[in-house]
């Protein structure tokens, strides 16, 4: 089975989707690290050298790799199902998840993340939680055909562990 785990950023699709692995004896595939280290760069890096547009592209044919796998979590980008017809690509090919968070779950763990994201950078709460909320706005159709919506702001990882292996 291959899991795709969906959402925005700071929703808990790396730390939730490693544990998820470890729980289930899966592999575990994070996307956005994967082509950091295929690459050999930054994905900010490579968005101000070559754009959006590249970067999506060579994010897909990523994405595609994961077809021959098994027994596999993989943690998405954030972006990665709003583009192209990825998630209709990742419901053919596997299960997905979407984490649902709220805005000011994702403002909070921004704040107390470790690895702080270059596109928030400069701006103010009010002007983060505008963009979250218009960004979230325009990727929701993408993210709502997941096969599994998970409530991420607290989540559970027996919970989410039971609704992955129960829904076949």
């Amino acid at each position: 089975m291959r899991i795709y785990l969906i959402g925005y950023m700071y929703s808990g699709k790396t730390t939730i989707g490693h544990k998820l692995a470890v729980m289930l004896d899966y592999r575990w595939l994070d996307l956005d690290q994967f082509f950091e280290l295929y690459f050999h760069t930054s994905i900010p890096i490579f968005f101000k050298r070559y754009g959006e547009d590249a970067f999506r592209k060579l994010e897909q044919k990523i994405l595609h790799t994961t077809a021959d796998e098994d027994n596999i979590v993989i943690s998405t980008g954030g972006g990665t199902p709003c583009h192209f017809d990825n998630i209709d690509w990742i419901n053919q090919h596997g299960k997905s998840v979407y984490f649902d968070v709220s805005v000011e779950t994702i403002l909070r763990r921004a704040a107390q993340s470790k690895k702080p994201r270059p596109i928030l950078a400069g701006m103010t709460e009010e002007e983060r939680a505008l963009y979250i909320q218009q960004q979230l706005a325009t990727r929701m159709p993408y993210y709502k055909k997941a096969q599994i919506i998970f409530p991420a702001d607290k989540p559970n990882l027996n919970q989410l562990a039971q609704l992955v292996v129960s829904k076949n």
